[in-house]
């Protein structure tokens, strides 16, 4: 078996599973935030339940409109916090304690290897970076969820994905997902896993494995996943004193199909409206005029992205008429940024830093897009409307296209920076 039936097969008590097979799983972790979580607390009520499952295996946070900017979004926000008072929360992550719920699930350690892990939010395939089987599901599943603390899985087919090479500087892991994403196309892998593996995968930090899984969901996937090994053990050891058990694939003979990516001539890559497989080359689109930058999100909003974007923009102004906008995913990666002196960095090129929120990314607020503007964006979707007016456009692209942009005030490929090192 690969990993993922391994784990499906350990959660529901079988000795093997089959990919097909309808399992029921017992659920080591589960999360939602205050857009989703609000109505399955709702079904609850409506069912009469008292009590969850397990309060200490339930992760609550606000994440997606912070602060309020609405009656509306305060009504949720109060909504999620009566329900973790009733229930004894212990895992409520409030305004000004978390940040956006996928970073924080995995900084907090309520993430290991081996683990089922479920979220009211499609992004949940992104804790697969730590070895862990993580899907999204609807808020009517998760109040089943919070009730039986099992749900049914279909087992999905595996796609493995074998990469090899080292990335030219300023070629990173959101490159190399929508290079996958041109391959497959954003339903090429539907209800399927996505195992990443070979050396370049194996040599990648923790924050780098998040957005390669992150994105899993847009080529229609159930799952992302990468093997836990010693930098998975490294980055968990002084975050949870959970105890797991390290999980690995047999063989090839147990995915449905291997797709082999060479990054080593890897060009920086963009996602160009409506489509995140509508993928080209950087130097293809350079020249497009662009209103608005925006970094951040669950994809590419960690401290090792914003180095990244602090080094481009050192000691150098954004170009007038563009606006940047900078979210650090969370409070732990916006103190150390602060810390680090980016956060100095960032404001003194002309860029606005906000609060952890997923505002921006989902057209919420926060840098909401007006008609015919053009953002280029490290979020994970640019399908018309995602960031504001249906008549805006959005090119997906990594933190080191986005901040060059910023500067240039147009797209552009970062590796072609006269100062580039």
């Amino acid at each position: 078996m690969n990993i993922i039936e391994k784990i499906l097969a350990k959660a529901s008590g079988k000795r093997e599973v089959v990919p097909g097979e309808i399992v029921e799983a017992n659920i080591d972790c589960a999360m939602v935030n205050e857009i989703t979580g609000h109505l399955s607390i709702r079904y609850l009520q409506e069912l009469g339940i008292e009590k969850v499952w397990d309060s200490d295996k339930i992760v609550m946070v606000i994440d997606h409109t912070v602060p309020a900017a609405s009656v509306e979004a305060a009504e949720l926000h109060k909504i999620m916090r009566r329900f973790a008072r009733s229930q004894n929360i212990k895992y409520f992550y409030d305004i000004g304690f978390g940040g956006i719920a996928h970073q924080v699930m995995v900084e907090k350690g309520h993430v290991v290897p081996g683990n089922v892990i479920v979220g009211a939010d499609s992004h949940t395939c992104t804790y697969g970076a730590l070895g862990a089987f993580a899907t999204g599901i609807g808020s009517t599943e998760m109040a089943a969820v919070f009730i039986k603390g099992k749900l049914w899985f279909k087992v999905p087919k595996v796609i493995r994905i074998y990469v090899e090479g080292s990335f030219k500087e300023y070629v990173t892991a959101k490159d190399l997902f929508l290079k996958i994403a041109e391959i497959l196309g954003e339903n090429g892998a539907n209800y399927r896993g996505l195992e990443f593996g070979g050396p370049t995968v194996a040599s990648m930090n923790i924050a780098e494995r998040m957005t390669i899984c992150n994105m899993a969901i847009e080529v229609g996937a159930k799952t992302g996943i990468v093997e836990a090994d010693e930098k998975t053990l490294a980055y968990l050891k002084y975050r949870t004193n959970k105890s797991f058990q390290i999980i690995k694939s047999d063989d090839k003979n147990s995915y449905e199909r291997s797709l082999e990516v060479d990054v080593s001539n890897l060009p920086p890559l963009v996602a160009c409206p409506d489509s995140v497989a509508n993928v080209k080359p950087v130097s293809e689109v350079e020249g497009i005029e662009v209103d608005q930058v925006f970094i951040g999100s669950c994809t590419n909003g960690r401290l090792e992205d914003l180095k990244i974007v602090a080094k481009i923009l050192k000691g150098k102004k954004i170009k007038n008429g563009t606006r940047l906008v900078i979210v650090p995913a969370s409070q732990e990666v916006y103190l150390e940024a602060l810390k680090e002196g980016l956060i100095e960095t960032f404001i003194s090129s002309g860029a606005i830093v906000a609060n952890p929120t997923c505002g921006a990314c989902y057209g919420g607020h926060i840098g909401v897009l007006a008609s015919d503007e053009v953002c280029v964006s490290t979020t994970n979707r640019n399908f018309i409307g995602r960031m504001g007016s249906p008549k805006s456009k959005v090119y997906l692209a990594s933190p080191a296209t986005a901040a060059a942009s910023a500067l240039e005030g147009k797209i552009k490929d970062p590796t072609t920076l006269r100062w580039a090192s």
